[in-house]
């Protein structure tokens, strides 16, 4: 049986080029799509087992990064962006005509993620983004209906493709959220 994690990584984890200077996400739609520009490179690029981030057909996982919120610029046809979810913590923008997730900002500033943005690498038009490193989240695909009998083969396969996987996000990452939340309460 072949698991399937995400089209972008089933045939192997493509490297990034050490040097990608940003690109230009576009959406699904095959008229007037949704254009999203993006300077410099992504950050803690990861599978995602999670039920909230967007997922292409026939993916279990969706693959997302953070960039800086200063290096998002939305270019072209913005008017088609709606939240997804206005109570959710981070805020996903997806465009209204196919769904597709473009990018998702939190705007609580006592976050310990604010200031990034969070979006698919896969919709750059442009190839050479960091590649994926670990998979978060990994057994909240059985929320989404995947059968715990499955899990096993799941974290075989990312651990195939050398994404390490975590029930929470990475330890680099959860110690930044440590750090984070020890620094307010000692102020």
């Amino acid at each position: 049986m072949t698991v399937h994690i995400h089209p972008s990584v089933d045939n192997g984890v493509k490297q990034g080029s050490g040097h990608f200077a940003g690109g230009t996400l576009i959406c699904k739609c095959k008229d007037k799509p949704v254009k999203v520009a993006i300077k410099g490179d992504v950050a803690h690029n990861h599978a995602c087992g999670c039920t909230k981030c967007w997922k292409p057909d026939g993916a279990t996982f969706s693959v997302v990064a953070v960039v800086p919120r200063e290096n998002v610029t939305v270019l072209e046809n913005g008017d088609k962006l709606k939240i997804v979810d206005t109570a959710a913590v981070i805020q996903r923008y997806a465009c209204t005509g196919c769904g597709t997730h473009m990018y998702g900002r939190i705007e609580n500033k006592g976050h310990p993620f604010y200031g990034l943005d969070f979006i698919h690498p896969e919709l750059f038009q442009e190839s050479g983004s960091a590649a994926p490193g670990f998979a978060a989240f990994v057994s909240s695909v059985i929320e989404s209906g995947v059968k715990p009998t499955d899990m096993a083969g799941i974290r075989s396969r990312l651990k195939e493709l050398g994404l390490e996987p975590y029930d929470c996000l990475s330890p680099p990452l959860m110690d930044a959220i440590a750090t984070h939340v020890a620094k307010a309460k000692a102020a």
